[in-house]
């Protein structure tokens, strides 16, 4: 499920669900126990990585659909604790996005400090409309966040993919490798960004994420059953079927 793996004083936590590592609540706990127990080793700072040519084909639509309202719930609540985890992480955190990284694989990727992309013919981005499903504020926040607030409009209401170089000049990742390099580039900057003086640099960090943090420090207080409901709506539930009906056929 993870391959945790220790470069000095950086924990890199590498999913390892295949074939697309999607994120079923398995893969959630253990991301959000990964990042605990690279906290509580001293670990100055936590890469997240995917395979090479996938970082995460994010939730496992398959898997959630047989859920009952009850079941979906618990889902979702665990999604959104993950979030929580990288968002409230105490030490900085790099995206390695090693591959494509749909919905939910481009949602982890907004709470971390820094994003490393595979350079080619790999997407991100928030296609969760394309689904049937609403991005909700407090995800929306993490986007505006990192590319701003028109940019974020019509990438989140089109639901638009978007190929690596799009996504660095849009500021969506922050910069671009070969896809074999993506973890050594995110280690290198992790390295440089922790042989800071500590005490300035976590202070600084904490000031400079304090919008995203204010919202995410409770993942309770979210609005998680108004996206329950929408979750079960006549529309989303059509087209997520058809969504696994193509996924069926491959």
């Amino acid at each position: 499920m993870l391959n945790l793996v220790t470069h000095d004083a950086i924990t890199e936590i590498n999913l390892a669900r295949p074939p697309v590592n999607a994120l079923n609540l398995d893969l959630l706990h253990a991301i959000q126990g990964g990042i605990a127990q690279a906290v509580k080793d001293g670990a100055r700072g936590i890469v997240l990585s995917g395979a090479q040519g996938m970082f995460s084909a994010g939730v496992d639509v398959p898997a959630l659909l047989g859920q009952d309202r009850d079941g979906v719930r618990a889902y979702w609540r665990t999604f959104f604790a993950t979030c929580s985890a990288l968002a409230m992480s105490p030490v900085p955190v790099v995206a390695a996005i090693t591959g494509h990284a749909p919905a939910g694989g481009a949602v982890l990727s907004l709470f971390c400090d820094y994003r490393v992309m595979a350079e080619g013919p790999f997407r991100i981005g928030l296609n969760e409309v394309q689904v049937g499903l609403i991005v909700p504020e407090c995800i929306q926040l993490a986007l505006r966040r990192v590319i701003g607030t028109y940019r974020a409009e019509r990438l989140l209401v089109a639901g638009a993919m978007i190929e690596s170089q799009q996504a660095l000049a849009y500021g969506f990742v922050d910069e671009l490798t070969a896809v074999d390099q993506v973890t050594t580039r995110a280690l290198h900057w992790l390295n440089e960004l922790v042989a800071l003086p500590p005490r300035a640099m976590l202070a600084t960090r904490q000031l400079a994420r304090a919008d995203l943090t204010s919202v995410w420090a409770d993942p309770d207080a979210l609005p998680l059953d108004q996206f329950v409901d929408a979750f079960f709506s006549e529309e989303t539930q059509t087209v997520l079927q058809q969504l696994v009906a193509r996924l069926k056929k491959k």
